[in-house]
């Protein structure tokens, strides 16, 4: 899985105009990867994503985050 992430992020280590079909096939290769991985843990990854991002939701409320890179435990 590694691997293939940093093949996806190669796409972009030069330029932000990497070539999106390129970047398709990088991110479907991090995805498969990421996809037999939960199924062979038994996740549903709907499921573990937004139980992620309602704990990032309470760590970093709108209202005293946005525009900011201060860590939610120096806010």
């Amino acid at each position: 899985m590694s691997i293939e992430a940093g093949e996806l992020l190669e796409c972009f280590q030069w330029s932000d105009d990497a070539d999106p079909e390129h970047v398709r096939a990088e991110l479907a290769d991090v995805v498969t990867y990421c996809t037999i991985l939960a199924e062979r843990l038994g996740v549903d990854l709907d499921d573990i994503v937004l139980e992620k991002l309602a704990v990032t939701k309470e760590k970093y409320p709108v209202e005293s985050t946005k525009g900011r890179s201060t860590r939610y435990d120096a806010l």
